[in-house]
């Protein structure tokens, strides 16, 4: 199949945009269903999933069960976690797990040639599958990519990123691409029936992250304009332990790390997740997030300390950590590690079904892009690639039930004429607001300039990106201050308590969004409504 975009304006193939692991995973398992994979980086780059270090939760080991893992997925999620929806995810991943050994992905074993298991934060049982410590991602997707190059009904498209989505009476008709990084070029305009968003999360809508450049929340934003429904957009989960060595996105030091002993200090040694929770340092990350912020905000500074629990091993154990820490001067087995909170991973996103099917007709997503309920309020530690992988295989599974209609003619319109590059300032702005005031702790004075602020970015951008940049962060941003409550991943300090008749999921949309704005914007404005909670 010829790879180039050029040749290809109508397709019968099923259309897959994002090269992460939703993406290739949903593509291998099509085959040989002919499908186009569009990426916007180069296959293997630019996906969150290849820097998961963690690894992938499941109940593989003996004494486990499913049940057990869906009951403390549950137990971390806010009260909001879709319980079906993780019970079945839970029972999935073993058969998932082997499907990606047999795609060449080679997890860590025990001395026995078992699966070795790690544990992580707030689970009750080792249950994460590791490859080489903490190089699960990087080692997926370096598996599926190979697998995918190697697969002939795949036609991989590299360098295009995805600017709009066309629909038309409610369903899908095609896609608007432009060539990445080159502004100037001409949209193309994809006719397809099918269309499957992989594109990952939001974490570069704030100025300190852990993902990739790519994970701009442009997915989000092109299925809010289309009309989609979106979950849940105001839970945004922080990695309590990215590395603060002045580099963006923020190297991570992975979760598993505390799994083995490593303790949390403030600049004075003292451990201060003890006063905090019962499980210290493998309190749900939530918790750990906000004890972190607070030593941070209070001038004593925070620092991740393996020195006694992992020392001369920290290198063998954790290479990818100890690179990073190595490369900026910091030797993990002597020194304590230097810490903040970073965005991690968006629990909302575009709402699906237990198939993976949105609410336009056609439209498919999977990955960190979608919202499946299984979060909830909070995820738990390495639940992500498993959601990821089981609900790729429902997507393929759904789709090749379908008989994909022919694409009918889109017009050469674009949905949006904006060109030109992305207005640095106006990024450097947007992420500076959402870490301030969307970030660990939020607040309704702050939330509400923010939302007035996306919303007159999204009017008034020059560019494409800037554009969805500002609708995603505008959905955030609405959603937080709607929620007048303290949920999960989502604090508010001037409502710091859980309101049990909002113990249900956002469904909001992008006009829903817009109008919580224009009533911020509006004198007297009535600050008691909750529009968007469902």
């Amino acid at each position: 199949m010829t790879n180039s975009i050029h040749n290809l304006t109508r397709s019968t193939d099923v259309v897959i945009v994002g090269g992460g692991l939703a993406g290739l995973f949903c593509a291998l398992k099509l085959a040989p269903q002919p499908v186009t994979l569009i990426s916007a980086a180069p296959l293997g780059q630019g996906a969150s999933s290849a820097w998961a270090q963690g690894g992938i939760a499941a109940a593989v080991a003996e004494g486990d069960t499913p049940e057990a893992h869906a009951a403390d997925t549950i137990a971390v999620g806010g009260g909001i976690v879709d319980e079906a929806v993780a019970l079945g995810i839970a029972r999935e991943a073993a058969p998932r797990i082997h499907d990606l050994l047999a795609y060449g992905v080679p997890f860590d074993r025990d001395l026995e040639g078992r699966l070795a298991v790690g544990r992580e934060a707030a689970h009750s049982a080792r249950r994460i599958v590791h490859v080489r410590g903490d190089g699960a991602g990087a080692a997926i997707i370096a598996a599926l990519s190979e697998a995918v190059r190697r697969t002939p009904s795949i036609r991989l498209i590299e360098g295009f990123v995805t600017e709009a989505l066309l629909t038309e009476d409610g369903a899908v008709t095609g896609l608007q691409l432009r060539e990445a990084g080159n502004f100037a070029a001409k949209p193309v305009m994809l006719a397809s029936r099918a269309v499957v968003l992989a594109t990952g999360g939001v974490g570069h809508l704030y100025a300190v992250t852990t993902n990739p450049r790519e994970a701009s929340g442009s997915g989000l934003a092109i299925a809010a304009r289309a009309g989609a429904i979106i979950a849940d957009p105001e839970f945004v989960q922080f990695h309590p332990t990215a590395i603060m060595v002045g580099r963006d996105p923020a190297p991570l030091a992975t979760e598993a790390l505390r799994g083995e002993g490593a303790t949390l200090i403030n600049g004075n040694g003292e451990r201060f997740m003890l006063a905090l929770h019962p499980l210290a340092e493998l309190a749900p990350r939530d918790i750990v997030a906000r004890g972190v912020f607070a030593e941070i905000a209070a001038g004593r500074g925070a620092f991740l300390d393996a020195r006694q629990a992992l020392g001369a091993r920290f290198a063998e154990k954790f290479p990818t950590v100890h690179a990073s820490c190595i490369a900026a001067g910091i030797d993990p087995a002597t020194q304590a590690i230097p810490i903040a909170p970073a965005a991690h991973y968006h629990m909302g996103g575009i709402a699906v079904d237990a198939r993976g099917r949105s609410s336009i007709d056609g439209l498919w997503a999977g990955g960190e892009v979608s919202s499946t309920g299984a979060h909830g309020a909070n995820r738990l530690a390495s639940n992500s690639l498993l959601e990821a992988v089981v609900y790729a295989a429902r997507i393929a599974d759904d789709i090749a039930g379908h008989t994909i209609p022919s694409p009918a003619h889109i017009p050469d319109a674009l949905v949006t004429p904006r060109g030109g590059a992305p207005d640095a300032a106006a990024v450097k702005q947007l992420r500076a607001t959402m870490s301030a005031h969307v970030g660990v702790i939020r607040d309704d004075d702050g939330l509400a300039e923010t939302v007035r602020s996306f919303a007159a970015l999204e009017r008034e951008a020059s560019s494409v990106a800037v554009r969805n940049m500002a609708i995603s962060a505008l959905l955030v941003a609405a959603s937080a201050w709607t929620r007048r409550e303290s949920r999960g991943a989502h604090f508010r300090i001037d409502h710091p308590a859980d309101v049990p008749a909002l113990a249900q999921r956002t469904m909001t949309t992008l006009a829903a969004a817009r109008e919580v704005a224009e009533n911020l914007t509006a004198p007297l404005m009535p600050r008691t409504a909750q529009p968007m909670i469902a």
